[in-house]
């Protein structure tokens, strides 16, 4: 019978560089032509939006949907179905919340571990939220990170985001007042921002000193993060998802002015592989949009951890439905 493994059954079972590995493994599976990974399924509603992601990984014998809605005040709910390939039972639903964060963060660690950058290295940071924590979390992870500086609109933000961080880090985390404050003089960049807007927030023109861009805010084809010049400039520019071209605005917008051509692509797979090398030098832009895959890779592992014990609640029996049932909302 399938379980129901919520926030805090999840919460500190995996950490950062569990999650490394593990998006690393499934990335090798996706290269060995193992996986099956659907686009974005998106329906925009009156008041809020629901999306919706399916992937298979042959070699794991998992698969799994990710569905995640957002209400116009009221946030995002997460939820993760895992269910086993050979015969399609549902095994488990999880809420989706610390698996979105936590793998975001780890596939940026998946190509800082390509990139990689002597001595200390500076962090800039654009955003405030749970994906702006986990972005520093696993560039320290990989990197010897000597200090960062983050930006967000709100002053009390991004204060809270420098003293927590510092803390837990154990490095210092300074907020700045603009973006260019954030990213000019910074070995590495990350952008987590919530923004929604055509216009992009970060400009090429900034990373003067940057050797990696992690971008992964925008996941909309109508908006961007990052401006043209940030791929223009780039010496590669790799995506966690062949879908991202369609997905991501920054990209389309890109592939539009010649910005990106074919050459100067790569996927994650392609690098965890070596099918295709990382320039000796040179900006490396990195657009992650997001996968299931990503997301069946830690929840499989998660079941695995936590499936067998005593006590925890039980979902429905599906397997006499003919249709599916719809998921339940993530908890908060």
């Amino acid at each position: 019978m399938a379980v129901m493994l919520g926030y805090e059954a999840l919460n500190g079972v995996l950490g950062m560089r569990d999650a490394i590995g593990l998006l690393e493994a499934a990335l090798a599976h996706e290269a060995a032509g193992q996986t099956s990974v659907s686009p974005k399924f998106v329906t925009d509603f009156p008041g809020g939006a629901m999306r919706m992601l399916f992937a298979a990984d042959q070699q794991a014998g998992y698969c799994a949907t990710k569905a995640y809605h957002s209400i116009q005040g009221a946030g995002t709910r997460y939820v993760v179905s895992l269910y086993r390939l050979k015969d399609g039972e549902l095994l488990a639903l999880l809420d989706g919340q610390i698996i979105t964060d936590l793998r975001t963060g780890a596939a940026s660690g998946v190509i800082a571990r390509k990139v990689p950058i002597a001595g200390p290295v500076s962090v800039g940071v654009i955003g405030s939220g749970h994906q702006a924590r986990t972005q520093l979390e696993s560039l320290a992870t990989v990197y010897r990170v000597e200090s960062a500086a983050v930006f967000s609109p709100t002053a009390a933000h991004r204060e809270a985001y420098a003293r927590e961080m510092s803390k837990k880090l154990g490095i210092p985390v300074t907020p700045v007042d603009t973006v260019e404050a954030a990213a000019r003089g910074r070995a590495v960049v990350t952008s987590a921002s919530s923004s929604r807007n055509k216009e992009p927030i970060l400009h090429g023109a900034w990373l003067d000193r940057c050797r990696l861009l992690c971008a992964v805010g925008n996941t909309r084809a109508q908006f961007a993060e990052a401006d043209v010049q940030c791929f223009r400039d780039a010496a590669l520019v790799v995506m966690d998802s062949a879908h991202a071209m369609e997905e991501a605005g920054e990209l389309r917008q890109a592939a539009a002015t010649g910005a990106l051509p074919e050459a100067k692509r790569a996927t994650l797979a392609q690098l965890v592989t070596g099918k295709v090398a990382v320039p000796g030098k040179g900006l490396i832009a990195f657009k992650s949009v997001g996968t299931a895959l990503q997301d069946l890779a830690l929840a499989a592992r998660y079941y695995e951890l936590l499936g067998g014990r005593a006590g925890l609640p039980a979902a429905p029996d599906l397997g006499s439905l003919k249709r599916p049932m719809a998921a339940p909302g993530a908890q908060p």
